[in-house]
């Protein structure tokens, strides 16, 4: 059974890692969140004005459990807050689980949200300056869930090439 998890903050590369990670092992690349939106018809910005973020959250772990209690193998993209609720980050230790922290700095993070702000439900009302001490305090918060994953990948100013790259050399 081989079910690769990659987790790290929004921004930090989860969906561009793990298409290509899928890509060069052969296996199926999954978007937790686009899985959402699949089964909800809604896009996770609908999700969170329309219906709340605990209706979301909920939503996302029986998606997670589901996924992971599957006889599947794939790649899998997690949205940047699952591995902090409903004890995800345990899930994370399971056998057959390899979960892999995708760890990027708060200036490279804060570079990259800016471009995509609109897009992103939690970030869309904060002006620039509000931006970067929003995700400097958001990734302290969630820090310690993500340090849970069985691997930490140091992903700043370094090729998507490279990353896939270290990525294999873990799963050997």
């Amino acid at each position: 059974m081989k079910k690769i998890v990659l987790l790290g903050y929004m921004g930090s590369g989860k969906s561009t890692i793990g298409s290509a990670l899928a890509s060069a092992i052969g296996l199926p690349y999954l978007d937790l969140d686009h899985q959402i939106e699949q089964l909800s018809q809604k896009t996770v910005s609908e999700i969170f004005e329309t219906k709340g973020e605990i209706y979301f959250r909920r939503l996302e772990s029986q998606l997670f459990n589901e996924l992971l209690n599957n006889n599947e193998n794939f790649v899998l993209s997690l949205g940047g807050g699952t591995p902090c609720y409903y004890n995800h980050d345990d899930l994370l230790q399971k056998d057959g689980v390899t979960s892999i922290y995708l760890k990027v700095s708060v200036p490279i993070l804060y570079q990259r949200l800016l471009k995509e702000k609109e897009q992103r439900p939690l970030l869309a009302r904060l002006d620039d300056e509000e931006l970067q001490e929003f995700i400097a305090k958001h990734l302290f918060e969630r820090e310690p869930y993500y340090r849970k994953a069985k691997h930490i990948i140091n992903c700043n100013d370094i090729s998507v090439a490279n990353i896939v790259s270290e990525i294999e050399n873990k799963l050997r």
